[in-house]
């Protein structure tokens, strides 16, 4: 067994012995991969005290995988073309987007807010070979100093708390020529962080997508947003 082998199994160790795991095959743009996410999230709910809730809101949508992130994933993996740029995925959770882009040739810096998020991104790129970063983002105080040619988000306008804090997160990571990629799916406070986009003198353009699940199709747009206008890359 290879030294990555065993660390990979050490972490699946130490997490399995802290939350109910399920490991799941995915095929990305003709690319297989597997990631581990949290069986029952809702379970983790439990682990939130009154005065963190209170503090933060923070609610463990990370642990699962959502179809959002499954189209981002797949969007960056076979749409656009990535190799060699400079990307930053905010409210990353298991890691998903930010492991298909590495694995498509990015430069990649995988954030979240939830630092055990960062443990299940850590294990989810050594289980699929993707060299790539990450750190604790909190994009309501942005302290990354770096700038990047893309910023990825996948199903991240859920409250309308974040909405203007990822907007200004777009500016202080973004580079002047760069653009962003967020993936919702068609909640009602996307029009409203739209609005906002449009008022911070952003461009957005709308790709739809569509995600079948158990026989359910499941609706999602990609935004890109830029301060320049111009196509798809």
């Amino acid at each position: 067994m290879a030294d990555t082998d065993r660390g990979t199994e050490a972490i699946y160790d130490e997490l399995s012995g802290e939350y109910e795991l399920q490991t799941s095959p995915y095929v990305i743009s003709s690319q297989p991969f597997r990631f581990v996410s949290v069986r029952d999230s809702y379970a983790l709910l439990d682990r939130i005290t009154p005065e963190e809730f209170v503090r933060d809101e923070q609610m463990p949508y990370w642990a699962e995988i959502w179809p959002a992130a499954i189209i981002l994933s797949e969007f960056v993996s076979g749409e656009i073309d990535i190799r060699g740029k400079n990307i930053i995925e905010i409210g990353a959770g298991v890691g998903m987007v930010s492991v298909a882009a590495a694995c498509a040739g990015g430069n990649v810096l995988a954030t979240d807010y939830s630092e055990e998020a960062l443990r299940f991104i850590r294990l989810n790129a050594m289980n699929n070979g993707a060299d790539l970063r990450w750190e604790r983002l909190d994009w309501r105080s942005i302290q990354c100093r770096d700038r990047f040619d893309i910023l990825l988000a996948a199903d991240v306008l859920y409250e309308r708390v974040n909405l203007l804090p990822i907007i200004n997160a777009l500016g202080k990571l973004l580079t002047p020529e760069g653009c962003a990629y967020i993936a919702d799916p068609r909640r009602r406070l996307a029009e409203q962080f739209l609005d906002l986009a449009f008022e911070n003198e952003f461009a957005v353009q709308t790709s739809a997508r569509s995600y079948v699940r158990d026989g359910k199709t499941i609706g999602v747009n990609i935004y890109r947003l830029s301060k320049h206008r111009e196509g798809y890359e």
